[in-house]
């Protein structure tokens, strides 16, 4: 089946995986960066709240992150065929960004010269390619773009086609999921609101994001490689034997050096088909005085688990991808930095609903920026 293909997208998205493990309010170390400038407009400019959100309308999911990006996915009528997006960012002259995906049954998908077009109730939207997908993918051009979002909202049928095949869109939720957007970024009655359009003025700007500095790289010596043994100080602690004695199924020991005198070690704690669990731990050299790690979530909380981690020693980066299946067509992945004192989320993003979404067109609820 098509949708097959999209195991081997996992690998392509840098980002990370939520656990079960206890969590606490923490945010970690992130400092704030200037807040976005907004479109000149009438009236008194409004800061948009920085909590994300995320809610379902029937088919169609959507999220606005904390930076006030709001993000709509649908998927294909039949089950993983492909999908579509619908993307804007909050200030008030923004122009929406609409994407379309066809899983191919005929023609090799990893093809990125595949035209890919899309129709609503018989009309032709103008696109052009995404040379960066790794799907046959197109975008609908910007003069044609909110037409296209306005369409979805009143449509009855959408279609993208590519390669002489043609994939029937849910437009089943896209009305409630457009609104929804409007409501939260402020557009309802505005001549910018994606469905519902008005005269009432307003100006709006996104809420600051954090922005988080990368600790220097620092040289691993042994730390890192395969087969690397937990310490002992580790080992003897009552989080680790409880877990240890649960997981039968092994799993390697994730090790880093953070600092001159900080380490990384992760506790393989769990595993099955395709989801394996750390429990990441912060020490001294050699393992001495183990701290958990404090991972922020996107909702606030914090946690020391990870799915499918790892640690890239050079973008100081953690990463990891909880699947929702073996296929990697929905879970959660986000990306941490390390900041020599923290752990700082950088980016988080899901799919709830196994749809055949590739990971990197999954809705981001959580985006910091990275310098």
């Amino acid at each position: 089946m098509k949708w097959m293909a999209v195991a081997g997208m996992a690998a392509l998205v840098a980002s990370c995986g939520r656990g079960e493990a206890s969590k606490d309010a923490s945010t970690g170390g992130q400092s704030a960066d200037a807040p976005v400038a907004s479109a000149p407009d009438a009236g008194p400019t409004t800061t948009l709240a920085s909590r994300p959100e995320s809610k379902s309308f029937r088919d169609w999911k959507v999220t606005c992150d904390n930076g006030a990006t709001c993000a709509a996915v649908a998927p294909s009528v039949e089950e993983a065929q492909g999908w579509l997006s619908v993307e804007i960012a909050p200030e008030t002259a923004a122009v929406p960004k609409v994407l379309i995906g066809v899983w191919l049954d005929n023609t090799d998908n990893t093809s990125r010269a595949t035209p890919v077009t899309l129709t609503i109730d018989g009309r032709s939207f103008r696109t052009e390619p995404v040379t960066d997908a790794d799907i046959p993918t197109a975008r609908v051009v910007a003069a044609d773009a909110l037409n296209a979002v306005r369409a979805l909202a009143s449509g009855k049928v959408a279609t993208a086609r590519a390669a002489g095949e043609t994939v029937p869109l849910s437009l089943t939720g896209a009305s409630a999921s457009l609104l929804w957007i409007d409501d939260r970024q402020g557009r309802l009655d505005t001549p910018n609101a994606l469905i519902r359009v008005g005269q009432r003025t307003a100006s709006v700007q996104g809420p600051t994001i954090p922005v988080i500095t990368p600790a220097p790289a620092i040289a691993q010596g042994q730390l890192g490689g395969d087969n690397q043994v937990l310490p002992k100080s580790i080992e003897i602690l009552p989080a680790v034997r409880e877990c240890r004695s649960e997981n039968s199924g092994g799993g390697d020991v994730i090790s880093a050096k953070l600092g001159p005198q900080q380490e990384l070690w992760g506790v393989p704690c769990g595993s099955g088909a395709y989801n394996f669990t750390s429990n990441l731990y912060i020490t001294g050299p050699n393992g001495q005085n183990p701290v958990a790690a404090r991972l922020p979530q996107a909702d606030g909380t914090t946690t020391n688990e990870v799915v499918n981690g790892f640690y890239n020693a050079d973008k100081r980066e953690l990463v990891a991808f909880a699947k929702g299946r073996g296929i990697g067509d929905c879970g959660i992945a986000q990306t941490w930095v390390w900041t020599g004192r923290s752990f700082a989320l950088a980016l988080e993003q899901s799919m709830d609903s196994c749809n055949g979404v590739p990971p990197d067109q999954w809705p981001i609820s959580y985006r910091a920026k990275v310098q």
